[in-house]
């Protein structure tokens, strides 16, 4: 089976340990991706700004703003040593949609082992994901422990996503959350860069002047 070996029979500890191990030392040839959904993104739209009055003063407004009726979930996967990210948008989160992604995952990578680290989420072990995995045997799944979110780097790149494509913006319908994914998605590769697990080492403090004190 394409499931990651090495975590089967292993605690939450050990799990943790082996997910964080793929981060610091990957295997050689193998690529590290995060996988996630985001959502349901519902179309919304906001009414005009007010505009100010004579004195100067911001004129005050209730909060008010318009849903559509359709969802729009966001696949995304973030590749590990490059930062490089694939999304995609989808009216369901079920098997059938969660295959399409991978089917996309795999076609950006088409060299070496592929290690999906996501969570156990039912489209993600289902029977239907796990018979089409048997056909594609270089995606290996790495599922983390419950209530460990933030083993999934993924989960950070959303909140870069949330404010580039998603933040105060109105959407008349999916295909202009479609639109604003792809478009953040491709500028946010622009300027990728690897992510390190870790707290990065605080930088060197320079004094420019020592001082001498002589009693």
């Amino acid at each position: 089976m394409p499931v990651l070996g090495p975590l089967e029979g292993s605690g939450v500890r050990g799990k943790r340990t082996r997910i964080i191990e793929l981060y610091t030392c990957p295997p050689e040839g193998a690529t590290i991706v995060c996988a996630d959904e985001l959502g349901p993104v519902i179309p919304r739209t906001f009414p005009p700004a007010p505009g100010w009055s004579p004195d100067g003063h911001r004129i005050k407004s209730e909060v008010d703003y318009g849903r559509g009726p359709e969802k729009t979930w966001v696949y995304g996967a973030l590749r590990v040593r490059d930062g490089h990210e694939i999304t995609m948008t989808a009216p369901s989160r079920n098997s059938v949609f969660y295959q399409q992604f991978l089917q996309k995952v795999e076609a950006a990578n088409p060299v070496g082992d592929i290690y999906v680290i996501t969570d156990n989420l039912s489209s993600h072990n289902s029977l239907s994901t796990r018979t089409w995995l048997e056909d594609h045997p270089r995606i290996r799944h790495v599922f983390i422990p419950v209530g460990a979110c933030w083993l999934n780097l993924q989960e950070a790149w959303w909140r870069i996503f949330r404010k580039a494509a998603l933040a105060g913006r109105s959407f008349a319908g999916p295909s202009e959350i479609d639109h604003a994914t792809r478009l953040a998605t491709s500028q946010l590769n622009t300027r990728a860069q690897p992510w390190i697990w870790g707290r990065p080492t605080p930088p060197t403090r320079h004094l420019r002047r020592r001082y001498v004190y002589c009693l």
